[in-house]
Order: structure tokens, then sequence, then C-alpha cells
């Protein structure tokens, strides 16, 4: 399998590491420096895309439009998904977005759903979402974040609202108050927290490193290259 690496900082080079342990060829690479042109073939069976927010549609519009097939990192782009899938559907294109790729918090998803789901029926819990990463992390919440806060509010029937960021005064008991920090070198750590007068029930995820991510992207570019046109997500390779 020919990769392309749309994205060189430091999860494409962890991504180049990995490919060579699964017999996969780094074909090509772009980053700021070397952008993807639209008229260049890109030479790959499979690009995985991990840029910036604002550099994420023109890269997936180009790839498409080139036949290339992409598995897409980047997050911070929810609100444009109807877009992109337009675009796909349009050029009978392959586009897999993932908001985490670890596949560690693809079960972490399955676990926080199964357990909001047992506590819909208990009302005294209260529940709320923290998440943590490094200070170059450009969006806020995360990608992550917004999947699993958009698990509490299909699960949780008394909460129907979400509500970002820090607030200044009392939050409405029917909102999900989701909070984030950026310090340091965080790899990522999202905790769902159930919490009632009686006691507390904690759900935490803590990435060590980045290997888990370039993994799941990689098994993710896999079982794109096999797929029939179409806008995928990573759950559905499980």
């Amino acid at each position: 399998m020919r990769v392309a690496l749309v994205g060189y900082g430091t999860m494409g080079h962890e991504i180049e590491r990995l490919a060579a342990e699964r017999g996969a060829q780094i074909s090509a690479t772009f980053d700021l420096a070397r952008p993807i042109a639209a008229n260049a073939p890109i030479h790959a069976d499979v690009a995985i895309e991990f840029t910036h927010p604002n550099a994420v549609l023109g890269n997936i519009r180009t790839l498409v439009e080139l036949g290339c097939p992409v598995v897409v990192g980047t997050t911070g782009w929810d609100r444009h998904v109807d877009e992109v899938r337009q675009l796909v559907a349009a050029a009978q294109g392959r586009v897999l977005y993932g908001s985490n790729f670890s596949v560690g918090v693809n079960l972490f998803f399955r676990i926080v759903r199964a357990a909001a789901q047992l506590l819909n029926g208990f009302p005294m819990y209260d529940a709320a979402l923290f998440e943590a990463h490094h200070n170059r992390k450009a969006d806020a919440p995360s990608g992550t974040a917004v999947t699993l806060a958009s698990i509490l509010l299909e699960q949780l029937d008394r909460k129907t609202e979400l509500c970002a960021g820090n607030p200044t005064g009392r939050i409405d008991p029917a909102a999900l108050h989701v909070s984030s920090q950026r310090v340091g070198a965080v790899v990522g750590t999202h905790t769902v927290t159930f919490d009632a007068e009686a006691d507390t029930i904690e759900l935490t995820h803590s990435a060590r490193n980045r290997s888990g991510f370039a993994l799941g992207a990689l098994l993710a570019a896999e079982w794109l290259v096999g797929q029939p046109p179409g806008f995928y997500r990573f759950e559905e390779i499980f």
C-alpha cells in the first residue's frame, strides 16, 4: 500500500515510522512548504491527512478531485461534514473521518455509551466532561470530547444541550458542561464524570503517546482502499 502523508508534523512522522513495520510505503509527503497541487498526480493508494482545521477542507477537496481516497485525522471542522458528504457523493470519492484514531478511545466511546444508558435511569447523577491536551492543539473542545458529548446527549434524557468552556454563572441543569485544559505536552486525556450526593463515578482514557493514533490511521487506510465510494466513520472498521 502506497501512502501519501498530508501533514508531516509529529503525527506524520509517527505514521511514517509505523508504516514500514506494516509493509506500507510512504510515497509522498506534503506540508506548508510543499502543498498538494490540484493538477499533479499523487502516486498513492490512499492519503492520510493530519493538518489544521483551516486547511483540511481544501485538502479533502483536492484529494477527492484527484481520485485519491483520504483518511482525515484533523479535527475542528465538524460543521462542514454535510458539505464534505455532498462533495464525496458528487465525485464518487472515498473519505474516512475519525475524531480519534486510537483503538482504545473507540472502545472508550462504547464504554461511555453503555454507562450512560445505565445511568439514564438514575437521575440523581449529574454528568460532565473534561478533556486536556498539549498547549499546541488548535481546537477546543477536542474532536474526541465532541464525540463523547454527543454520546452523552443522546443517551441521557436529562441532558439536552452542550455548555462548552468556562461559564461565568450557574449553568442550566439540562446543560452538559464540557471543560478543556491546554497545558504542556499532554497527549490527550478525557474524563466523563457522573456525580451524585452519595458518590462519584469517573471514566477516564489517557493516551501515553501517539503510536495508538498512528496505528489506527494506518488501519483505517488499509480498510478504506478496499471500500466502494462513500463517506465513512472510523468506528465502522471495528
